[in-house]
């Protein structure tokens, strides 16, 4: 009876055990910032086709279009001078950058730092553009993302809106920085 016992209560704690860390692992797709951006609208922006790559001060990053957005680039947006269609998306990964173990002279990603989101709604972010973004923070220790804020690098409004400041430099370009890398 004893043996039986000690045998429930180690079963149990087990299962709770493994509950408990299912219980913690986040689900990245129920975040979003004020203002309605919501991790979920990018669902799947993993597998995007890559639109180029960069790297702005000590990070690197890889920009990825939806197909609406490679159709747009394809098409010669934004050097037309037409606008990019709603529902076009970008993603773009940061990370920092580090020499390869194996091969020591090329830099590769190494620790995730944030993705960044745009979105093209008209409706929606008419007062911006257009356009509608985001930036999650993602902490390598807890691999956990969450919403930036003003106490990041660089700040963030923490809204839909937070990018629109610093794409007005590139109004004439319909919002967008990063040009279409040849192939």
């Amino acid at each position: 009876m004893q043996r039986y016992r000690t045998g429930l209560i180690l079963m149990t704690l087990l299962a709770l055990t493994q509950r408990s860390g299912t219980l913690s692992a986040q689900d990245k797709y129920s975040l979003k910032v004020p203002g309605g951006l919501a991790f979920s609208e990018f669902k799947g922006y993993e597998t995007w086709q890559v639109i180029s790559i960069s790297q702005d001060g000590p990070l690197m990053a890889v920009i990825l279009g939806n197909p609406a957005m490679i159709q747009a680039y394809i098409s010669g947006i934004p050097g037309n001078k037409k606008v990019f269609p709603d529902g076009a998306k970008m993603a773009k990964v940061h990370w920092v950058p580090g020499k390869m173990q194996v091969f020591p002279a090329a830099t590769v990603p190494t620790v995730q730092h944030d993705v960044d989101f745009m979105v093209k709604d008209s409706k929606r972010f008419g007062d911006s553009g257009g356009w509608g973004y985001a930036v999650f923070e993602f902490d390598s220790t807890t691999k956990r993302f969450r919403p930036g804020t003003t106490s990041d690098t660089p700040p963030q409004a923490n809204d839909a809106r937070c990018g629109f400041a610093c794409h007005t430099l590139v109004k004439n370009r319909d919002y967008v920085f990063t040009d279409y890398g040849a192939r």
